[in-house]
């Protein structure tokens, strides 16, 4: 096996590759990346690199230069680490005996080679599904990325709900204390086509920011993984088991006071007044229909925070509200439009955050908390 490749090109690649290369595995042969190159003579094929453990796989097909084709299996964080002190330039890679070799501009590394035969093989895509654009697919899935739990033992709320229906896809995560929903559209395969799944929301935010913003991401699932393809990166990811709580009732609010409020201001307001917030205590927010305004408190006895910005209200003439810091800047961050409409229905209850319009395409919801703030 020969090649020779640019070292950007290599080490992006390398990069992309090691993303699902378990940090420490009982197989040493999972640490490893398969370097294929078996497209033919000089020139003759890409270079494909690949990599898996037991809950994902990728493969990224990348241009070389082939001199002599064949496959190599080396450990891959090794590789990825000798990429990244490479001198910029033309890189040449090779398999001497039991060694694979990279040298470029005077640079010259050795790797020793891991057994082929002990490798699995990687798994297959499944079933072609449909396809969304990618940038879209990113956004969404960072939108509501936010809300997944984290607690490994509740792996169930650590996913991302992924669902089709005609031609939408609605991505949703909730830690039982908070619920983002995202919808987009999307083109599905065959006409009708449903599906809902559970996908890690640290796996599905890896895979939508490496994939690329432009351009369409196909989308295939089958009973136990989801894969996902764009631009010569495939990546498989196996899906979690259980189903999110559905949130057409939850997000049902009757009579809501509603909220208009600047969003830069707003966000900006709850960062400076969470200073003095210590651990999960609150902010709190009071929304006056007679000022217009909102004024958002934190802290206890002497050690408070408060600011005042325009904001409208409508369906009560004042409303306090209180959220844990946290939460509520999680939520505001995930958002991009100028003004947010926030629907409130008092203290300790639901909070749904939106766009002015008022749009289902971004839904938040939080649960407000007891103001503790005279």
């Amino acid at each position: 096996m020969e090649f020779r490749i640019e070292r950007s090109a290599l080490t992006d690649a390398v990069s992309w590759a090691a993303r699902v290369l378990p940090v420490r595995s009982p197989v040493p042969v999972l640490g490893g990346l398969l370097l294929d190159t078996e497209g033919g003579g000089e020139g003759g094929g890409p270079l494909r690199i690949s990599g898996l453990d037991y809950e994902a796989s990728a493969r990224i097909d990348v241009d070389a230069e082939v001199v002599r084709p064949g496959k190599v299996l080396v450990m891959g964080r090794r590789l990825l680490d000798i990429c990244k002190v490479l001198p910029q330039g033309p890189v040449e890679c090779s398999v001497e005996g039991s060694r694979f070799t990279v040298s470029g501009d005077g640079a010259r590394f050795g790797l020793s080679v891991l057994p082929l035969d002990d490798y699995p093989a990687l798994p297959p895509l499944p079933q072609l599904r449909g396809a969304v654009d990618a940038g879209l697919f990113a956004a969404a899935v960072a939108d509501v990325a936010v809300a997944a739990g984290r607690d490994d033992t509740l792996p169930t709320l650590t996913g991302i709900r992924l669902g089709f229906d005609g031609d939408t896809m609605t991505l949703a995560a909730t830690d039982r204390y908070r619920f983002a929903v995202r919808t987009l559209p999307w083109k599905a395969t065959t006409p009708g086509e449903t599906a809902d799944v559970i996908v890690s929301a640290r796996r599905l935010t890896e895979i939508a920011r490496s994939l690329g913003r432009s351009g369409l991401v196909s989308v295939a699932l089958d009973a136990g993984s989801a894969g996902f393809e764009h631009s010569g990166m495939r990546t498989t990811v196996r899906l979690l088991e259980g189903r999110l709580p559905r949130h057409e009732k939850l997000f049902a609010m009757a009579d809501p006071a509603v909220a208009v409020v600047d969003r830069v201001r707003l966000t900006e307001a709850v960062k400076r007044v969470s200073v003095v917030a210590d651990g999960d205590s609150p902010v709190q927010m009071t929304f006056s229909r007679a000022d217009a305004s909102v004024t958002l408190r934190a802290g206890y006895e002497d050690d408070v925070a408060s600011q005042r910005l325009p904001a409208t209200l409508e369906g009560a003439e004042e409303l306090t509200v209180a959220f844990n810091p946290g939460y509520l800047a999680d939520a505001l961050a995930s958002f991009t439009e100028p003004s947010l409409r926030l629907l409130l229905l008092g203290a300790a209850q639901r909070a749904m955050i939106t766009d002015e319009a008022g749009t289902d395409v971004h839904r938040h919801l939080l649960m407000s908390v007891k103001p503790q703030l005279a």
